[in-house]
Order: structure tokens, then C-alpha cells, then sequence
């Protein structure tokens, strides 16, 4: 016999699985009764159980530290001080170097006051684990707490014997200091600085900020002559190898806090001659804020910009076509300098020509001709030589390949500040026969508008629209200037023309806007005649519901029949098209206005024509064409179209049919339930 090896019916998931333990609760446990203990007897079995329990899991594992800490604290629990100290020791037995189970123990004994154990216990603590600074850190605490001040002194001076970490000195520091203990303080620093062992110079921490550290205790102490030779100490200490900006910058400020303003000056220019430039970035900012607050104003400014100057000098230096770094070196040469320096540094900045004729590679080079002729201008107040560099720079471009609209723009407008008006139009002229665009077609045609020339403006559009024919706004914009001077025909001529070409970027803006002209021309007839026009290119369902808002807005007397007609118009017109939201909108669109003007029966009809709304799925394939499920949609069902399908017709009557057939096998099968029905 061979098994049915076919799938079940009903699958059941792992996650099923899950879901049915979870809500059935299968796995909680009832929590175990509580127990009352009533005598002695109780209370010893109690206790013989627990410990039991404690010791199984000890001797199954004995490196599970928290099962001794648990053992413990619950003999603590039970004021079984001494059983606890047992565990305790037994388990420093396995596992000495467990800084928790140390200071659990010394915790307790501490909670229980017992000072001497936990004094017994600290000290085997750090004898036996000295690196762990937790163990000091709780042992002078306690015994400053008990006001042991000596003993809390004496165990500092066994930690600091190990050459601690920096916080552990300070700790040391603060703790004389809370005891007004100056003298003592200034030692420990002495031997936080320098170490003496045997006679020999051992450095423990000889980094800047611990010397600085050092001093500004002594100037908070008000002990200015040693803070100032802490300072002069660590000078010479670190010597010219290893010198420090920090150093000398609190150096400094400490001299400028006792009003020594000469020795500050000193401090600040003997560093500088040593340090390297890009280290002392601070200690110039210090120096140019000191001189700000005391010095002279000319020199400090001298002393700013020559540093700055030779940055960017570096900078230039190490890649001449880095434009921004121009850019900065620019600023700060206009703000104080010659005009021939200026001119100089210009130069110098322009002759890096990009070496490739890629636009994106001259966006930023450009502005160093735009910023040169705009200093030349506002600046210098030199007209010929603002009209030199621009020129040079239209010369310099190369226009059969690329160009900028704006340098034409602004060289144009250059020369009409200059009141230059021929040599302005020679420019534009120019630009538009050696490389027409967009943007110099506006820049012109706007120019001639502001001195009211239409006629050029005329043909200045012309032009334009035979450069580009498909660019929709020039053609609104020429129709609206026509239109502002009172030509309506030739405005409509040109928006002719405009809806006749064969291609155009954005043709509903178009037709919108000639549409608007006939409207406001109250010209209906051939409004009309433009939606008729515009619905044989497009059958889009918002053309016709703009057609039926102009009907309803005409303000004639048959405007509701015109515009219902539309609406019979645009419905027959739809029935054919593949998006159904769209004949939704439409419909949607029509009820709005039957809502609003119609009758009942008018309002009936369209509510007739209103499709059902249904859920559906569909198949779904991957790109490589396998099978990637089902998704569902909506789709809509109509009226009409349900009314001219006989199938679906056959298919809603048999469904109505074998809805009868249910109805009466039940009636057949429950004939009393009918008896009872009809006494009732």
C-alpha cells in the first residue's frame, strides 16, 4: 500500500502553532500556594529546605557567582550574619577576582555596622586587586564618613604608591582641600607632576593640562608668584621639542589676569617664532583677541591679514583651480587694500582658465569675471575697464560650445547704467546670433519692454518663437502683449498659430490660456467652437467638465440645457474609454450640478447612472515573469454597459434563481417553522 503523500486540505503554520499556546496559556505555570509559617519547627524546615536548595545549585556550578551573592543576602535576610560571612568566604575561595562579590561582602558590613570587618575586608580588597579603583574610591569614603581622616589620608598614600589614574590624584587633591589643606595639596600636586623614587626623576603624568592644572591652583589660592613659577617650570621642562599652545596660551591669560600686559606680549611672540603655523591656530586667536583689548587696532589688523594672506597664498599655491579658495582671498584683500593689488590678485585668479570646455567645470570660474567687473564698477568707479573685462570675458567663452546668458545680461545692463543704450542692443543682438537661448531671449525682450519699444518686442518675439516654437509661455506671453495693446485680432492669430504646431511642451496651458481670451473677450460662440476644437485632439474627462462649467457660467438662458446636453455628450463618449475613474469623475462632476439645478427626476436618472463599486483580484507577475501573488483593486461597474452585456444579465438571474431554490429547501426542511410563522 502507498500513502497518500499529498498535502493536506488545511495547512496549520508554526506560527498557528504559537498563537493557539499563547491564547490557551499552556505554558504559564499556576504560581505555587503561599505558605503561612505558624512555630519554630516550621521555621527550621523552612530554613533546612532553602539552604538545601541554595547548596544543589552551588554544587551544580560553582563559578555562577550570583548564586553565592543570593545565598548570602538571604542569610543576611535572616539576621544570620555570621552564616553569611561563611558564604562569602567560600565563594572568595573560587573566585577571588570578582570585584561584585567583594563589595557585596563589604556592603554588608557596612548595612550591619560592622566597621572593623569592613575595614578587614576593604584592605584584603585592594592588597588583593590593587588596579581596581572602585575598591579605594569605597574605602576612603568610608572611613571620611566615620571621620578617620588619617586613616582615609593613609590609605590615599598606599593607592598613590601605585601610580594611580588622574582622577585618583585629584581625588587626593580635593579630599586636603575639603580639610583646608593647602600645604598638603601643593605636595601631592608636586608629586602628581613629578614622581620621586630613589633619586630619580620619574615622570607619572607629564602632560601640559596637569601643569596648567597645577598652577591655577596655586593663582585660586591667591599664591601668584608659585603659580607663576609653575609655569616657568614647565617652559623649561618641555623646552622648544615639545612646546604647547595651550601652555603658553594659559601662561599668558594668567599674566593678563595680574595686569603684566608686557609679559604677556613677550609670552605670545616668543611662541609664535617657535610653533609651527598650523599649531598655533589658538594661541594667534588669543593673541589677536589680547591685542584687540590693549593694543593698537592698525597693528593687531596688520598682523590678522598678513596670516590670513599667507594661507590662502598656500592654498592658491597648492591648487590654482580651486575657485573658492580665490574667492576667500578676494574678500579679504578688497577689505583692505589697493585697487592695484586688488587688480593684481584678479589677474591672477582669472588666468587659471578651467582645461576643460565643460560648462559645469566654468559655473564657478565665471563669477571671478562677474565679482572682477562688479569691483571695477561699484568699487573702483572705472566704466573702461568695467567694460574691458567684460568683453575680455565674452571673448574668453566659448560660445559654439556653451555659454553663460547671465554675463550678457549683466554686461547689458552695464551699459545702460551707462546710459549706452546702442552699444546695450549690440550686446543682446549679439548673444542671440551667436548662441541663442532662452534666457537672453527674455533678458532682451524685457529690456525693450521697460523703454515701451513694442515693435522691437514684436520682433524680438518673432525671433524667439523661430528659435523655439514649442515653448508654450512665450506664445501666452505674446498673445497677452498683444492683447494689452488693443490688437485682439492678432492676438487671436497668434494663439492660432500657436495650438497649429506640431509639437509644444505644455499644450494644455496653452489652450487654457486661449480659452480664458475668448471668455474674457465674451466671445461664446467661438469659445465654444475652441472646446469642439480641443475635444477632437483629446476626449480627457476634465476638458469636458470644463466645457459643461463654461455652459452653466455663460449666464444665457439655456445654459442648463446646454450644459446637461454636455454632459449627455461627454457620458456617451466615455463609455468607450479603458479608465474608468475618469467616467467616475465625470458622473461625480454631473451629480454636483443636478444637486444643485436639477429636478427629481432629473436627479433619479443620474442616480441610475451611478456604478457599483466591487472588490476584485488580480494576478501579479514578477519581471522575470514568474508569479508574484494577488493583489486586490477596486473596480466600477455601470448601468449601461451591465444593460448592453447579456451575460451578465443571464448571470444576475441565475443568481436570483438559485437564491429562490435555497429558500424554499429550507422552507421544506422546517415546515413547522412556517406553521409557527403564519399563527403568528
Amino acid at each position: 500500500q502507498v500513502k497518500n503523500k499529498a498535502p493536506a486540505e488545511v495547512q496549520i503554520t508554526a506560527e498557528q502553532l504559537l498563537r493557539e499556546a499563547k491564547e490557551r496559556e499552556l505554558e504559564l505555570l499556576p504560581p505555587p500556594p503561599q505558605q503561612k509559617i505558624t512555630d519554630v519547627e516550621e521555621l527550621n524546615d523552612y530554613k533546612l529546605r532553602k539552604r538545601k536548595t541554595f547548596e544543589d545549585n552551588i554544587r551544580k556550578n560553582r563559578t555562577v557567582i550570583s548564586n553565592w551573592i543570593k545565598y548570602a543576602q538571604w542569610e543576611e535576610s535572616l539576621k544570620e550574619i555570621q552564616r553569611a560571612r561563611s558564604i562569602y568566604e567560600r565563594a572568595l575561595d573560587v573566585d577571588y577576582r570578582n570585584v561584585t562579590l567583594w563589595l557585596k561582602y563589604a556592603e554588608m558590613e557596612m548595612k550591619n555596622r560592622q566597621v572593623n570587618h569592613a575595614r578587614n575586608i576593604w584592605d584584603r580588597a585592594i592588597t588583593t586587586l590593587p588596579r581596581v579603583n572602585q575598591f579605594w574610591y569605597k574605602y576612603t569614603y568610608m572611613e571620611e564618613m566615620l571621620g578617620n581622616v588619617a586613616g582615609s589620608r593613609q590609605v590615599f598614600e598606599r593607592w598613590m604608591e601605585w601610580q594611580p589614574e588622574e582622577q585618583a590624584w585629584h581625588s587626593y587633591i580635593n579630599f586636603e582641600l575639603r580639610y583646608k589643606e593647602v600645604d598638603r595639596a601643593r605636595s601631592i600636586y608636586e608629586r602628581y607632576i613629578l614622581f620621586r623614587a630613589l633619586a630619580v626623576l620619574v615622570l607619572v603624568h607629564p602632560d601640559v593640562k596637569n601643569w596648567i592644572k597645577y598652577a591655577r591652583f596655586e593663582e585660586k589660592h591667591s599664591y601668584f608668584a608659585h603659580a607663576r613659577k609653575v609655569y616657568e617650570r614647565a617652559v623649561e621642562f618641555f623646552g622648544e621639542e615639545h612646546m604647547d599652545e595651550h601652555l603658553y596660551v594659559a601662561f599668558a591669560k594668567f599674566e593678563e589676569n595680574q595686569k603684566e600686559f608686557e609679559r604677556v606680549r613677550v609670552i605670545y611672540k616668543y611662541a609664535l617664532d617657535r610653533i609651527p603655523k598650523q599649531d598655533a591656530q589658538n594661541l594667534f586667536k588669543n593673541y589677536t583677541i589680547f591685542e584687540k583689548k590693549f593694543g593698537d587696532r592698525r597693528g593687531i589688523e596688520d598682523i590678522i591679514v598678513s596670516k590670513r594672506r599667507f594661507q590662502y597664498e598656500e592654498e592658491v599655491k597648492a591648487n590654482p583651480h580651486n575657485y573658492d579658495a580665490w574667492f576667500d582671498y578676494l574678500r579679504l584683500v578688497e577689505s583692505d587694500t589697493d585697487a592695484e593689488t586688488v587688480r593684481e590678485v584678479y589677474e591672477r585668479a582669472i588666468a587659471n582658465v578651467p582645461p576643460i570646455q565643460e560648462k559645469r567645470h566654468w559655473k564657478r570660474y565665471i563669477y571671478l569675471w562677474i565679482n572682477y567687473a562688479l569691483y571695477e564698477e561699484l568699487e573702483a568707479k572705472a566704466s573702461k575697464r568695467t567694460r574691458q573685462v567684460y568683453q575680455a570675458c565674452l571673448e574668453l567663452l566659448p560660445h559654439k560650445k556653451f555659454t553663460f546668458a547671465k554675463m550678457w545680461l549683466l554686461y547689458a545692463q552695464f551699459e545702460i547704467r551707462q546710459k549706452n543704450l546702442p552699444l546695450a542692443r549690440r550686446a543682446l543682438g549679439t548673444s542671440i546670433g551667436k548662441c541663442p537661448k532662452n534666457k537672453l531671449f527674455k533678458g532682451y525682450i524685457e529690456l525693450e519692454l521697460q523703454l515701451r519699444e513694442f515693435d522691437r518686442c514684436r520682433k524680438l518675439y518673432e525671433k524667439f518663437l523661430e528659435f523655439a516654437p514649442e515653448n508654450c509661455t512665450s506664445w501666452i506671453k505674446f498673445a497677452e502683449l498683444e492683447t494689452i495693446l488693443g490688437d485682439i485680432d492678432r492676438a487671436r492669430a497668434i494663439y492660432e498659430l500657436a495650438i497649429s504646431q506640431p509639437r509644444l511642451d505644455m499644450p494644455e496651458v496653452l489652450w487654457k490660456s486661449y480659452i480664458d481670451f475668448e471668455i474674457e473677450q465674451e466671445e461664446y460662440e467661438k469659445t465654444r467652437s475652441l472646446y469642439r476644437r480641443l475635444l477632437q485632439r483629446t476626449q480627457h474627462v476634465k476638458v469636458w467638465i470644463s466645457l459643461a462649467q463654461f455652459e452653466l457660467s455663460a449666464g444665457q438662458e439655456e445654459r442648463l440645457p446646454r450644459c446637461r446636453q454636455v454632459y449627455e455628450e461627454a457620458n456617451k463618449a466615455m463609455r468607450s474609454c479603458e479608465e474608468k475613474e475618469e467616467r467616475v469623475m465625470l458622473l461625480e462632476s454631473w451629480r454636483s450640478f443636478e444637486d444643485e439645478f436639477g429636478t427629481d427626476a432629473t436627479k433619479e436618472r443620474i442616480d441610475k447612472l451611478m456604478p457599483e463599486k466591487i472588490k476584485k483580484r488580480r494576478k501579479l507577475q514578477a519581471e522575470d515573469g514568474s508569479d508574484a501573488g494577488w493583489e486586490e483593486y477596486y473596480d466600477y461597474i455601470f448601468p449601461e454597459d451591465t444593460a448592453n452585456q447579456p451575460n451578465l444579465k443571464l448571470l444576475a438571474m441565475a443568481k436570483l434563481w438559485k437564491k429562490q431554490q435555497q429558500e424554499s429547501e429550507a422552507a421544506a426542511m422546517d415546515p413547522d417553522k412556517d406553521v409557527d410563522e403564519s399563527q403568528t
